[in-house]
């Protein structure tokens, strides 16, 4: 039997090949599992599926959704349920979908009023569950699922599909189906729906990874590969999606099959924030080779061949026929050519302008008004720099706000914004090509900070868009999944379901009785891998300490690469006791992430003890020099092992170069550190022996360090409640005032919390805080947070973070670099002189959107790099 990824696009639309994906859920869309009770409905019951009946009238997302659900369910069961288009040819227990006014069958049953849909009539992408006794002569009992769209009830379908056991990376990552002969489904009434409208993701930077895997697999980045792409999207209940677009790719020219398959299976396509129109940048070059356009990326001296060239996009779009046009969400504005900015002093009304145009040309070819038609505009990079000097789009354009490429969200409506009928949206980053670093090799995003973030957009009103650039797809299975889970409802992603979504995550994907594990292991790998993005991991990142010709003091570096040490050994650990059939899934979700993060921190760590010995000819630098090659040549190991897993499924997935490098860009080749050898008449027992490590200590005199989480008094406001968000950043976690998305307090309101800290060595005293790197988003000058200690008065530390898509020339900009590439950032107050013994040091909530990790009380000078004990 050949594997499903070379399957044709036939069998694969035919639901033969269906992938399946496992959302972890949160409370609100929890399900039960296993043999369920007497008053259950019997999805499944001692191995026998339901009937599940679809109308041949049916919408073919719906089909396509149920299809999945039936191969689903004999993955899990081993046998296929009955397939009917008529409730009344089938006995028995009886699962059956269909939309609100376009399924003669269930709307006989609303006419009949055995159905009550007032509250899912005129609903985005909803559905209704139940159970309806004796619906037609012959049936026992249905489940019924009616949709008020064709996405509303394929959302359903997929939701059963979790039920079953089967995860949406059940073909993206291998994650393998539970046997289960019986699944019930509860029969309480159950109505659902997104609180995000457009929810989806952008498949970016990728080349040489997901390029070079796709071609291998299925030819190129075609049809028959995007089928896996779109199916996943909607299992996970995204519904939105930017192709790859890295020249010279165009999703709708280079397969015109693209384009018709998504928009059956029910996905919205668009484009991404510097491709109007529905075009793909590289078409425009591709259409001046061929002479159909010419000149300039340059809508001042080149309007009319670039409305030539959009119209055709808006054109291709009203294609599909019998006046209806493919799904689709337009981008309109206009950056550079090659995602660049535009000419420099671009005029606000210039783009005002293009904006106007490309609206006329919309209503030109679609016969209607421009405001029927989704849009957006994307307010990316030099684009918010309009919207700030106050450049207006119609009031029906989607403004989607970015975050600063590495996690910030740059801009957002302020409270009380007037609503617009296009609402808001948010373009965030799980993968970026650009300054201070690439990085694009492996996960690095910790979901607490993705949390915090968009809990926060949407506290502001950006309900109407979220799209994640997520590079490759793989490797940000886990940070995507829950982007797209908490997109769903972010009103039901609260703190307590965010701590508990990595145990969901894993007990979904490996079962329950590794789930609480795996957990700890994936958030603590998280965590690590979020401190610095590997790229911009070098010898010299984090400081080593001294050495004896006893003893080597590892320093900071060295406690970092133990902690990797234990994380990894608990990881393998967890492996061992692991299913044959969960190997590939552990592997590309867990084991691969973990051992080849360890091993670069181990490579650098030797390179930095390698160098700093070989300075003083001391011999054991050749033991560090034979630890760099055994690194190196480790790190190649585990990418091969990457690729021919699961019979070489994913090659050429992790081809991603990832270490030394020079500039914010790629090196041309992977390279080993160099490394120096000495003393070549040095015995062997001294050339290669494990130096001794001397543990260091952990407290300083004149120095007390607390997390932000271990206030000793908290005072609430009227409307504010100070909560903790565990792992958020690089220590035990962080402390907000939520809800968030509300306006600045002041002293008076007293918003603050209290921490006792006992000072032993008296001396001119200074206070540090380590906050989570966050930005203004009302662009009014930097975050705020007031410090006072004892009876003396507050003062008021701005973190006020520039961010920039090129260099780092003013102050702001440097302090944004910094914090971007520390994940942390350091405000500092001088409380003059302090006496030893008792004293109470007071935060103060001021702005919105601050994070606090940890406090450093210190009477003597702060090591550079100073964390405090504890340091995750």
């Amino acid at each position: 039997m050949r594997p499903f990824y070379r399957l044709s696009r036939r069998q694969l639309l035919s639901g033969v090949a269906s992938t399946s994906a496992l959302l972890p859920v949160v409370p609100a869309l929890a399900w039960g599992a296993g043999s369920g009770k007497a008053a259950d409905f019997p999805l499944i019951a001692a191995g026998v599926p339901a009937t599940i009946v679809v109308e041949d009238s049916a919408n073919s997302a719906v089909r396509y959704a149920a299809q999945c659900l039936a191969s689903d369910i004999k993955r899990s069961c081993s046998t296929s349920p009955p397939w009917r288009a008529d409730p009344r040819q089938a006995g028995g227990p009886i699962l059956m979908v269909g939309v609100l006014g376009q399924s003669p069958a269930l709307d006989a049953l609303v006419a009949a009023r055995r159905i009550d849909v007032s509250r899912l009539k005129g609903q985005w992408e909803s559905h209704l569950r139940l159970v309806v006794e004796r619906p037609y002569p012959g049936v026992s009992e249905a489940l019924v699922i009616i949709g008020s769209d064709r996405r509303g009830a394929a959302f359903a379908l997929y939701d059963l599909c979790q039920h079953v056991g089967v995860s949406p990376w059940h073909w993206f990552a291998d994650v393998p189906v539970p046997f289960r002969q019986n699944v019930f489904v509860s029969r309480h009434p159950h109505l659902d729906g997104p609180k995000v409208r457009y929810r989806g993701f952008f498949i970016n930077d990728e080349d040489p990874c997901f390029s070079g895997w796709a071609k291998k697999a299925f030819g190129g980045i075609n049809s028959a590969m995007y089928v896996h792409v779109f199916e996943l999207l909607l299992r996970m209940k995204g519904n939105y999606l930017w192709p790859a677009m890295w020249a010279p790719k165009a999703f709708a020219a280079d397969d015109p099959q693209n384009m018709v398959i998504a928009d059956r299976m029910g996905v919205v396509m668009g484009n991404s924030h510097h491709e109007p129109m529905l075009r793909a940048q590289s078409e425009w070059h591709r259409n001046q080779e061929l002479g159909v356009t010419g000149g300039p990326w340059d809508y001042a001296r080149n309007a009319d061949n670039l409305r030539r060239f959009w119209r055709g996009g808006i054109e291709r779009m009203v294609s599909k026929g019998h006046g209806e046009a493919y799904e689709s969400l337009v981008t309109v504005g206009m950056r550079g050519d090659g995602d660049e900015a535009m000419a420099e002093g671009t005029a606000t009304d210039l783009l005002e302008r293009i904006v106007t145009d490309q609206r006329r040309i919309i209503a030109e070819v679609t016969g209607k008004p421009a405001s029927e038609m989704p849009q957006l505009w994307a307010l990316y990079k030099e684009v918010q720099d309009y919207y700030d000097h106050g450049m207006k789009v119609p009031d029906d354009v989607t403004l989607l706000f970015s975050d600063d490429n590495w996690g910030q969200i740059r801009r957002l409506p302020k409270p009380g914004a007037p609503p617009r009928s296009g609402g808001y949206g948010i373009y965030y980053h799980f993968d970026y090509v650009g300054v201070p670093r690439n990085y694009k090799w492996i996960n690095t995003n910790q979901i607490e900070k993705t949390w915090q973030q968009m809990d926060l957009a949407y506290q502001r009103g950006a309900r109407q868009i979220w799209i994640a650039n997520v590079g490759d797809i793989k490797p940000m299975e886990f940070p995507l999944g829950f982007f797209l889970a908490m997109a769903w409802n972010p009103e039901a992603m609260t703190p307590q379901a965010l701590q508990a979504y990595p145990r969901d995550w894993a007990e979904a994907t490996f079962g329950r009785d590794h789930a609480d594990a795996i957990a700890r292991i994936i958030t603590a790998y998280s965590q690590f891998a979020a401190r610095r993005k590997p790229e911009l991991i070098d010898q010299d990142s984090f400081p080593i300490g001294k050495a004896t010709a006893e003893a080597l003091d590892g320093g900071e570096f060295g406690q970092i690469v133990d902690a990797w040490d234990e994380l990894e050994a608990r990881m393998l650990a967890v492996r061992d006791r692991l299913r044959p059939d969960q190997m590939d899934a552990y592997y590309q979700l867990v084991e691969f992430p973990v051992s080849a993060m360890a091993n670069l921190y181990r490579l650098y760590y030797a390179t930095a003890w390698n160098r700093a010995l070989a300075t003083t000819n001391d011999p054991r630098a050749n033991y560090f020099a034979n630890e760099v090659e055994t690194a190196f040549a480790r790190d190649r190991a585990l990418t091969e092992r990457y690729h021919t897993i699961h019979g070489g499924k994913w090659d050429g997935m992790m081809n991603q170069v990832h270490m030394n490098y020079v500039t914010w860009n790629d090196p041309t080749q992977q390279t080993m550190p160099s490394i120096m050898r000495v003393g070549a008449d040095t015995p062997d027992d001294q050339r290669h022996t494990k130096p001794a490590f001397v543990t260091p200590a952990l407290r300083q005199p004149g120095i007390v360090a607390r997390d932000a989480g271990s206030f000793d008094r908290a005072h609430h406001g009227p409307n504010l409640r100070w909560t903790v968000i565990p792992h958020l950043g690089r220590t035990a976690g962080a402390v907000l005032a939520l809800p968030q998305g509300q306006g600045a307090t002041t002293g008076k309101d007293g918003v603050r919390l209290d921490y006792d800290m006992i000072v032993d060595t008296p001396g001119p005293a200074s206070l540090t805080l380590f906050t989570t790197p966050t930005l203004d988003t009302l662009g009014e000058g930097g975050v705020r947070i007031g410090v006072s200690v004892d009876d003396r008065p507050m003062q008021i530390l701005t973190a006020d973070l520039e961010a920039t898509g090129g260099g780092q020339k003013t102050p702001g900009q440097k302090r944004w670099a910094q914090a971007v590439e520390d994940n942390i950032v350091r405000l500092t107050a001088d409380l003059g002189p302090m006496a030893a013994g008792k004293h109470v040091v007071t935060l103060w909530r001021l702005d919105d959107n601050v994070a606090v990790q940890k406090l450093v009380l210190s009477t003597v000078p702060l090591p550079p790099s100073y964390l405090g004990p504890d340091t995750a």
